[in-house]
């Protein structure tokens, strides 16, 4: 099964941008709907962003719409969140997640995720 790595996660200020790199261990392109999600400790884990299969279509939650951009390197097997604008509400655990679904903003649509990368931003 693929396997997925974050990377990119810090320490920020508010204001600040991140870029959040998801390098999966095969082929994805036209076979996973790729997502973002994040969970702070105690919640339900949180939608984020998705990108279809193909990368020609996006979906964001209403929090980030504007100030995140989800995009996929179909070259690199890897998925991106560029995060900017950042606010002390984004502090969380940032998970990339695959889906073999054609879109899907639920955590359980999803069958493969990452370990996370912790993002905090310091007001």
């Amino acid at each position: 099964q693929v396997q997925l790595v974050e990377s990119g996660g810090g320490l920020v200020q508010a204001g600040d941008s991140l870029r959040l790199s998801c390098v999966a261990s095969e082929r994805t392109v036209d076979i996973y709907t790729m997502g973002w999600f994040r969970q702070d400790p105690g919640k339900v884990r949180e939608f984020v962003a998705t990108i279809s299969r193909n990368g020609g279509a996006t979906s964001y939650a209403d929090s980030v719409k504007s100030r995140f951009t989800i995009s996929r390197d179909n070259a690199k097997n890897t998925v991106y969140l560029q995060m900017n604008s950042l606010k002390p509400e984004d502090t969380a655990v940032y998970y990339c997640a695959a889906s073999p679904r054609s879109s899907g903003t639920y955590y359980l649509q999803y069958d493969h995720w990452g370990q996370g990368t912790q993002v905090t931003v310091s007001s």
